[in-house]
């Protein structure tokens, strides 16, 4: 869990999401700092409801979520989901 702080980068919310998901494949962009989407492609998420995946990286995120982030878009995927995302 990363603490909040001004000035959140990309990666380091990449390496927060890394820490909590090992096996993760974590694409973070932000154009501002404070607006944020990830996209997080891991095994763990199957058979997890939307839901379950989201409060997986809110936990992993702590509290910058609704502080120092003031908005997050995710996409949670298993590897197969992203395999057919992309056909």
């Amino acid at each position: 869990m990363i603490n909040p702080q001004p000035g959140l980068t990309p990666e380091t919310l990449r390496g927060a999401l890394l820490e909590a998901i090992p096996d993760a494949v974590v694409v973070v962009e932000s154009p501002d700092g404070r607006h944020f989407s990830a996209r997080i492609v891991s095994e763990s998420f199957t058979g997890l409801p939307l839901l379950e995946r989201h409060r997986r990286v809110y936990r992993a995120l702590g509290r910058p979520v609704g502080g120092a982030i003031h908005a997050l878009t995710l996409e949670t995927l298993t590897p197969a989901e992203s395999q057919r995302a992309r056909t």
